[in-house]
């Protein structure tokens, strides 16, 4: 059953093998002590079959039942892939710091704090989100205000690529200093993990996200598209239009984008990676805002309570003494 030409294509195509629905029922002859034999094919399906294994066909059918490339989730829409479950994190999510707290230290040492400084970290939901873009531009407003005794850390897990081009679409990082996390281990260093379905879809989120006309997502896929920095199936070799990589500064993966003319910059060591949560980013992903003092202990701030809520960083700057 099933042994045809067109049907072993057929199931190749849904990346099954040509035996996945020969159900053979075992029969046996008018004699009662005879063994069972296995039903012999139907002429007709068999007669047009070649002789021999197809190659490319039979060859797969003793591999593992895999799905075939065209259903693998590279294929997808980049604007779909931020919807799936990204893999987790290398570490495990940590408590969320409250104030009062020291400032936590991520495994690679990417955040530093102490030695006087200042500093407002904003961990960005994804790129391409409206919430995420109202916090990033009021953070950009804080540190060309208080551009010598603040420092602004805006930290980003979608690739390089998107977090530049993203940022380019709103004019600038200017003083903002970028991170790119793409696997989310200084979100979970600071208690970031992934957001449950009301986090995302309660009723409050949803008609504000109806109201919001700042989506960027679908202007970030596309320039990647455009520009062969991701393709469906893979990932490009194309780079970002203006864009360069900056060397790591202040032990993070960063460069300073203080460009003074709004043309942002993100530097990073980390190529484009594939699938959810390395592209794009995630929507699925928590976010947050802290202020830290010299000391490195925690002033202000914590997790976002859900996925359009723009934290008030004017409130950790005055946590900070700035006001």
């Amino acid at each position: 059953m099933f042994s045809s030409l067109a049907t072993k294509v057929a199931l190749k195509k849904m990346g099954l093998s040509s035996d996945s629905f020969n159900i053979q029922v075992p029969w046996a002859d008018s004699s009662p002590s005879s063994a069972p034999e296995a039903r012999k094919p139907s002429k007709k399906l068999t007669k047009n079959a070649p002789a021999g294994p197809i190659p490319g066909l039979d060859d797969a059918d003793d591999k593992s039942k895999a799905w075939p490339a065209w259903m693998s989730v590279k294929s997808l829409p980049l604007t779909v892939q931020p919807w799936l479950t990204p893999v987790p994190p290398p570490i495990p999510v940590a408590a969320a710091p409250k104030v009062g707290d020291m400032a936590p230290l991520d495994r690679d040492r990417e955040l530093t704090f102490g030695g006087g400084k200042r500093v407002i970290v904003v961990f960005l939901r994804c790129v391409g989100c409206a919430f995420a873009q109202k916090t990033f531009l009021q953070l950009r407003a804080l540190a060309n205000q208080h551009s010598t005794n603040l420092t602004c850390i805006a930290v980003s897990h979608s690739s390089a690529q998107a977090t530049q081009k993203w940022i380019d679409l709103l004019g600038g990082a200017w003083n903002v200093q970028v991170v790119i996390d793409e696997d989310r281990a200084v979100y979970a260093a600071w208690g970031l993990g992934l957001g449950s379905v009301w986090y995302v879809f309660n009723p409050t989120s949803q008609v504000a996200g109806f109201k919001e006309k700042g989506w960027l997502g679908a202007s970030v896929a596309g320039s990647l598209q455009r520009s062969g920095v991701w393709k469906a199936g893979g990932t490009g070799t194309g780079g970002m239009g203006g864009g360069s990589i900056g060397s790591p500064q202040a032990g993070m993966r960063a460069a300073n984008i203080s460009t003074g003319n709004g043309a942002g910059v993100v530097g990073s060591d980390l190529a484009a990676g594939e699938g959810p949560a390395t592209v794009m980013g995630n929507k699925w992903q928590e976010s947050g805002c802290w202020a830290v003092d010299g000391k490195g202990k925690i002033v202000w701030g914590g997790k976002a309570a859900r996925a359009d809520d723009v934290m008030d960083l004017e409130a950790g700057a005055k946590a900070l003494g700035l006001y």
